[in-house]
């Protein structure tokens, strides 16, 4: 198991002085606020389904601690020493409320990350641990990278040294934009600064994210990426120790009556676009989830459960879809979708479809076959197999679906709508055992499997081989059905990659 940190949560943006009089007001910045409803199935029809809150499973399930004497600072400043596996929260907008008699301190991002900085020092100071993990809602991610990409460089320090890992859901890492208006809402935005909302766009973005010895006094280059953690600049952050959780429905995201998602537009969380709420080169996981809301992202049990296994898991799971050549590759549009269903949850905890405007778009091949596509990636948890299990099982649903066009139009004469040219499921089972050198794994498709998925018990025969000679990497290229040959050719495979993780 991975080592037990201080967790920081920080919540993410209020809005005006009355939005931040109301957040003020909660004690623990919405960490603790749970669900009573999910959409499960096809259907899409809403569940009662009770979600405590990722502040209280984190205390039920990991052993956490909320520590409380009149306040978290409090109960820092009068006591010497403090347990390692506890939770903190950020209350960085305490001293711009206007509820508690005194004269309002203006809201600043900078501001918010120097605070969150003297917040860690204390809590590694007292806890003796080395890091605290970050977990962070919406603009909560930019305070938290506003710490790891300038704070600390600025001031000769190595972000590695106080962050374990950076956990965000939903956070607008490519600043927020908008389908509607052409361009002008954010013009208008950036320009007037409403409400501080100017925090998400390019200039403002560029000013927090860039390390003083970068920054360019004349404003962003027109090639600058505000996703971008560069591993080539001094004091990087490790974007291996990034988890990005996107959310995939904005339906449900009914802020402002529905206009937000509006304006936004369908292929968004219903505030964040889905190309802006990832740091490239991270860890990224898509859930039907809102940006907020009784759909939210924090208060879901898909964000927990991927929370969970980023934490504290103790091997990291890869599949990619490599050496496929795609038929007719001039007048056909491929898509992928991919769902991954752990075995005792009842959740997807990642999920990829064209209905959720998030597909994996397939190139197309060369002789000698394409490029990886990545699938899905997760972390195993070897304590949270189910019951008297043996394996850690984990299902990826994979479909393939085209598109044909002609004269640059899509052409539907010989199409079957949300019906896919292959659909099938690759059934994973991997030993539990964390103390082996090599996972043993094992792999079959459903279409192989008589009967049920929950009565298959993989046979007795070895599992897969290791096909990587070197140490800590386990790689196997697992067969595609003979069906898929027409499509994606003889040389297809699914890449499982397992790598420990701690």
């Amino acid at each position: 198991m991975a080592e037990k940190l201080p967790i920081v949560y920080v919540r993410g943006f209020a809005g005006d002085t009355a939005g931040i009089d109301r957040v003020v007001t909660d004690p623990f910045y919405g960490f603790n606020e749970g669900s009573t409803h999910i959409r499960i199935g096809p259907d899409d029809e809403p569940c009662f389904y009770q979600f405590e809150s990722p502040l209280l499973r984190l205390h039920l399930d990991e052993g956490y601690q909320i520590l409380v004497d009149g306040g978290q600072e409090l109960y820092l400043a009068s006591h010497d020493t403090i347990p390692p596996d506890t939770i903190w929260v950020h209350r960085f907008y305490d001293a711009s409320a206007t509820t508690w008699g005194t004269k309002p301190r203006e809201f600043r991002l900078e501001t918010a990350a120097q605070d969150l900085m003297r917040l860690i020092g204390t809590i590694r100071e007292k806890s003796g641990a080395p890091r605290v993990h970050l977990v962070a809602h919406s603009m909560g991610g930019l305070v938290c990278r506003c710490l790891i990409q300038k704070i600390l460089p600025d001031l000769g320090r190595d972000p590695a040294d106080w962050v374990g890992k950076l956990f965000t859901y939903g956070t607008p890492h490519g600043g927020i934009t908008f389908d509607a208006g052409f361009g002008v809402l954010e013009r208008l935005r950036d320009l007037t600064g409403i409400n501080g909302a100017d925090i998400f766009g390019p200039e403002r973005m560029y000013a927090y994210l860039t390390p003083s010895a970068l920054l360019d006094p004349d404003g962003p280059p027109d090639d600058w990426d505000p996703r971008a953690m560069a591993p080539d600049q001094p004091f990087a952050f490790p974007r291996e120790r990034v988890f990005c959780l996107v959310g995939t429905d904005p339906a449900d995201y009914d802020v402002a009556h529905g206009l937000s998602a509006a304006a936004v537009g369908p292929r968004s969380d219903g505030l964040v676009q889905i190309d802006n709420a990832y740091v490239p080169g991270a860890h990224v996981t898509y859930v039907h989830r809102s940006h907020s809301g009784r759909y939210g992202l924090v208060n879901s049990e898909e964000g927990y459960q991927n929370l969970r296994r980023f934490l504290f898991g103790d091997r990291r799971v890869e599949a990619a879809l490599v050496g496929h050549r795609l038929s007719r590759p001039s007048d056909t549009a491929w898509q992928a979708e991919v769902r991954l269903s752990v075995r005792g949850l009842q959740i997807v905890t990642h999920e990829r479809m064209s209905a959720q405007w998030c597909s994996i778009q397939l190139p197309a091949g060369a002789a000698d076959g394409a490029g990886p596509v990545p699938l899905a990636s997760t972390f195993l948890c070897s304590v949270l197999r189910p019951g008297e299990s043996a394996t850690l099982r984990y299902a990826l649903h994979l479909r393939i679906l085209s598109l044909r066009r002609r004269d640059g139009l899509l052409s539907f004469r010989d199409h079957l709508e949300q019906t896919a040219d292959f659909d099938d499921i690759l059934v994973v089972d991997v030993d539990a055992d964390t103390t082996a050198a090599v996972p043993a794994l094992s792999a079959t498709w459903n279409s192989d499997i008589a009967g049920p998925i929950r009565d298959y018990r993989p046979s007795g025969a070895p599992g897969l081989s290791d096909e990587d000679p070197a140490d800590g990497v386990w790689v196997h290229h697992i067969e595609l059905p003979a069906t898929t040959v027409p499509i994606l050719g003889d040389g297809a495979r699914i890449r499982l990659t397992v790598t420990p993780w701690e």
